[in-house]
């Protein structure tokens, strides 16, 4: 089955920049979405950011022109550029996969997640 981790999360003053790393291991997709998503204290799960293996994506309208989703060279691992940091941005990120292609900003279509890591932008 496949795994996730994800690392680059920290903490940045706004207007700055971060780059946030999704590693998948185990068994790979041959096709698949790949997304990220947030969730900050007392507030719901929210998509991001995904990409499919076509390298087509989505993003959501709170991050187009500043965040920017891609793929590595063996599309095993998946990045989330973060540019113009806001403070409403500080959340726990996540990065998750489904063998698909969906381009879904919705959770619920996501089958495996990693255990996140946390963006926190003053």
């Amino acid at each position: 089955h496949v795994q996730l981790v994800e690392s680059g999360g920290g903490s940045v003053q706004a207007g700055g920049s971060l780059t946030l790393s999704c590693a998948a291991s185990g068994t790979t997709y041959v096709s698949y979405s790949m997304g990220w998503f947030r969730q900050a204290p007392g507030q719901e799960r929210e998509g991001v950011a995904t990409i499919d293996s076509d390298g087509s994506t989505r993003y959501a309208d709170s991050v187009k022109g500043r965040f920017s989703i891609s793929q590595g060279n063996a599309k095993n691992t998946v990045y989330l550029q973060m540019n113009s940091l806001k403070p409403e941005d500080t959340a726990m990120y996540y990065c998750a996969a489904v063998g698909e292609n969906v381009l879904s900003l919705g959770a619920s279509r996501y089958k495996v997640w990693g255990q996140g890591t946390q963006v926190t932008v003053s």
